[in-house]
């Protein structure tokens, strides 16, 4: 095939999931996981023994039962609205236009690698790599970029890539975040609270340069200004935090807790740091904090879905596809 006719590999990536929702499949997805030195730096004469001691002998079972709460007949959330995200965004750019779409996952199934082989197949020229975080974190960004250069130092056929880091601030995506809270407001109306939870990373990551705390504050502040929301109409937290180490705060369930104690009545909560619902998202967010609200003297709580293959966000993926021409 004439290079100059070949066309241009997109793979679309993004966290992972477990094959099934069975302990067998979460422990084997939690070891690749958590085997990853971005996401725990700790030593591996510490971490080693801990996680395949004590970890993967516990945290599977509790996993798993979260994940049975969320899982669909066509299987894992995150993979089937990835696969629907995927099909729109080969939809948005057009086969005839020389894109080659392709999703793979950082731990578990379709991998990194599979994908990129896929695209090989598909005589590409290059690969637009696009990792599905708004916000670039060492810990999911960095991580996804180790997975395709060990792809690339152990094939040196692999074609040319390009990398897209963030889009945090991309004014597409902006607009697509505030167009679904507007279309939710014009379906259930305003809450007293609009909730922005993020997911969090250990606070030590942030205090040794990790940019996302300060990138998922701006696409809040961004966001605001584009709802034309008042100072005290909204309020950033951070969700999902493990161990006894700090997060980033303020928490989300905790927040939401004091929030209802101190006499709101009716929270909305988005979650603009995931571009796809998943476990965090569905469970953690629109089932359990919900609990901690009502629990805590709250009346209305609403959880405003991820912008998953709506049309605006795959048409904001794919021009930033085509920005990489």
């Amino acid at each position: 095939m004439n290079p100059e006719n070949s066309p241009t590999g997109v793979l679309l990536t993004n966290l992972g999931t477990p094959d099934s929702p069975g302990v067998d499949d979460v422990r084997r997805y939690l070891k690749e996981f958590l085997s990853d030195r971005r996401v725990v730096s700790l030593s591996r004469l510490i971490w080693w023994p801990l996680l395949n001691l004590v970890i993967l002998n516990t945290r599977p079972k509790h996993s798993a039962r979260a994940y049975r709460k969320i899982w669909t007949d066509e299987g894992s959330p995150l993979m089937v609205i990835g696969r629907q995200q995927a099909q729109a965004l080969q939809s948005a750019l057009a086969k005839e236009d020389g894109y080659r779409v392709e999703l793979a996952m950082r731990y578990g199934k379709p991998s990194i690698a599979a994908g990129i082989k896929r695209l090989k197949q598909q005589g590409v020229k290059k690969i637009v790599v696009l990792p599905l975080y708004p916000q670039f974190s060492h810990t999911t960004t960095s991580s996804t970029r180790d997975a395709v250069n060990s792809v690339v130092n152990s094939d040196p056929a692999t074609p040319e890539i390009y990398f897209i880091e963030q889009f945090y601030d991309h004014p597409d995506y902006i607009s697509a975040l505030a167009n679904s809270v507007r279309m939710h407001w014009a379906c259930s109306g305003r809450a007293d609270k609009l909730v922005m939870s993020f997911h969090g990373i250990p606070e030590a990551y942030a205090a040794a340069g990790d940019p996302y705390p300060q990138q998922c504050r701006q696409t809040a502040a961004l966001l605001a200004e584009a709802l034309q929301l008042d100072e005290d109409a909204w309020i950033v937290t951070f969700q999902s935090r493990v161990g006894r180490k700090e997060w980033l705060r303020p928490y989300t369930d905790k927040t939401l807790e004091s929030l209802a104690q101190s006499g709101t009545r009716s929270v909305q909560i988005l979650c603009p740091g995931f571009s796809a619902d998943c476990l965090e998202t569905l469970e953690e967010i629109e089932v359990e904090n919900r609990d901690y609200f009502l629990e805590a003297g709250g009346e209305r709580y609403e959880y405003i879905a991820c912008l998953n293959a709506h049309p605006d966000h795959i048409q904001m993926l794919a021009s930033l596809v085509k920005g990489t021409k």
